[in-house]
């Protein structure tokens, strides 16, 4: 199987371990407003590699993460209920994968490989 356009990783730095089981939705700007293109949840490795085609045109795209969810499964609080990153895919070939650092009280997130 192979992965979708854009990928993630959602590494949980409190812990020193991957996040699995956060659910993942990734967005697509069209006709001025937000649509919905695919869900996921992250595996065992904190990772959501089916997130969404093979291939999606040059635009903004955005993934969110359900931060709330995760954390309240943990019976930890939070105080990001939700991470939106909103980024520019400029190339429709090259595979682009999203990473997320996440602890309670903060959040990270780079341009991978």
């Amino acid at each position: 199987m192979t992965a979708s356009h854009i990928t993630t990783h959602v590494l949980d730095t409190v812990e020193g371990l991957p996040a699995s089981d956060v659910p993942v939705q990734l967005s697509a700007f069209r006709d001025g407003g937000w649509q919905l293109i695919a869900e996921a949840v992250t595996d065992a490795d904190g990772r959501a590699t089916q997130l969404g085609p093979e291939a999606l045109p040059a635009g903004a795209y955005r993934l969110r993460f359900d931060t709330d969810g995760y954390f309240a499964a943990r019976g930890v609080a939070a105080f990001f209920p939700e991470v939106l990153l909103t980024f520019v895919v400029d190339d429709a070939v090259r595979h682009f994968h999203v990473p997320l650092l996440l602890s309670p009280f903060a959040y990270s997130t780079y341009r991978g490989s």
